[in-house]
């Protein structure tokens, strides 16, 4: 009698995680198919008033160098731009940014001009005029300045564009630079030259963090004091630049290698997400707390691997009752094609984690190297570099 109370209990618990898995759902909205119509979307998306999904796929189009996209809530999808690979760049990766009257800015790490074999890459800019749009680069990199541009841009609220190179600049380490409009031309200014010391080498995938003050947020992959990353601030007053470290990624358990941007809390407190290290080797979630001019960080959790995911890439978002959501880049269903976790905070102030859906591969979603943007009704939708009909990368929404 007592085992066979014991197998009913279990078989409840066993429904219950079944039941809680099924209330999350997600829809694959568009299949990428490859040559022309793009592949490999390694690529953040952006969603404008209307539900559209804007984005880039590293690969294809008609000229095989490239694609600025749009997807319509109904999956309708639309190549807005065809990269050349010429003197309009080529390799568009990880997205594009929208600004307030609706136009695209984004990066594309080969062509333009430059020292550089096949380019140095640019910044360019798509405006919409009525549906029509019209691509322009907006700089060209040398060398000198910065070279392979593949993150994308921030816009502040005066529409002065920022971003950072991996390479080049003064000690070839890469460059933090902002682009102010001028009329109908663009002004470039290096705002700081990465050194590979202290300071970090090459920023990261993702785009800078800019604050209600306009101070900028962001990370390096590598370099600082213990090469293993730092997380940094820049604070422009005046047309003076002061550039802070605020953290540096140390051994296990410690994070390390973080490719993730920033999102802040409603206390000013920094969240991201580490691709190596943890005590499990498989990255980490981490929390920076401001507290009377210093920041502590905090490892709020470690993967694990197997079926709970491992090595992150992606940006974190949160919803409205402040849990966070992103993507592991590895592990989760057979396939090792990543997947979706919720970290949820309780009412001490601990953190759990829990993957909420395993990408499964082909012919749907597989393999996500970046996070998630949220409607407002708390849908999200992503982009996976794999996956779909021809394996050339989705489109995807998830509804927790």
């Amino acid at each position: 009698m007592e085992s066979r109370r014991i197998l009913v209990v279990c078989a409840a618990i066993a429904l219950l995680g079944t039941a809680a898995w099924a209330a999350n759902t997600t829809k694959l909205i568009y299949s990428f198919a490859g040559d022309a119509d793009g592949e490999y979307t390694d690529t953040e998306l952006v969603m404008d008033s209307a539900g559209n999904l804007y984005g880039t796929s590293v690969q294809g189009g008609t000229y095989a160098s490239g694609t600025v996209f749009q997807v319509t809530p109904e999956g309708v999808h639309a190549v807005l731009y065809n990269f050349t690979g010429g003197a309009d760049g080529g390799e568009p990766y990880k997205g594009v940014t929208l600004d307030a009257q609706g136009n695209l800015y984004g990066t594309a790490v080969t062509g333009g001009g430059g020292s550089c074999e096949g380019g140095c890459g640019v910044v360019f800019k798509l405006t919409n005029s009525g549906g029509v749009w019209t691509q322009s680069v907006i700089h060209a990199f040398t060398g000198a300045d910065g070279s392979g541009p593949g993150s994308p841009v921030s816009i502040d609220k005066h529409g002065n564009v920022f971003g950072t190179t991996p390479t080049g600049g003064k000690y070839s380490m890469g460059v933090i630079y902002v682009l102010q409009p001028m009329g109908s031309s663009w002004k470039f200014r290096v705002v700081h030259a990465f050194t590979g010391g202290t300071d970090g080498a090459g920023g990261s995938a993702s785009r800078l963090l800019i604050d209600g003050l306009g101070n900028l947020y962001g990370v390096c992959t590598v370099g600082g004091v213990n090469g293993l990353g730092t997380v940094y601030e820049v604070s422009l007053v005046n047309g003076q630049v002061k550039f802070s470290t605020l953290y540096a990624f140390k051994l296990p358990p410690d994070g390390a290698l973080p490719y993730s941007g920033l999102i802040f809390d409603r206390l000013g407190n920094l969240y991201g997400t580490t691709y190596y290290a943890g005590a499990n080797g498989m990255g980490t979630v981490y929390k920076l707390t401001r507290g009377n001019g210093t920041w502590t960080e905090s490892v709020l959790y470690s993967f694990q691997g197997g079926t709970d995911g491992a090595n992150p890439i992606s940006s974190l978002v949160a919803d409205v009752s402040g849990s966070l959501y992103g993507t592991t880049s590895a592990d989760g269903a057979s396939c090792g094609c990543g997947t979706i976790f919720k970290m949820t905070r309780g009412s001490s102030g601990n953190w759990t984690e829990r993957p909420v859906y395993r990408f499964p591969g082909t012919p749907n979603a597989g393999t996500a190297y970046n996070g998630l943007v949220g409607d407002g009704a708390g849908h999200f939708y992503g982009a996976t570099v794999n996956g779909g009909t021809a394996d050339d990368g989705t489109i995807y929404e998830f509804i927790p």
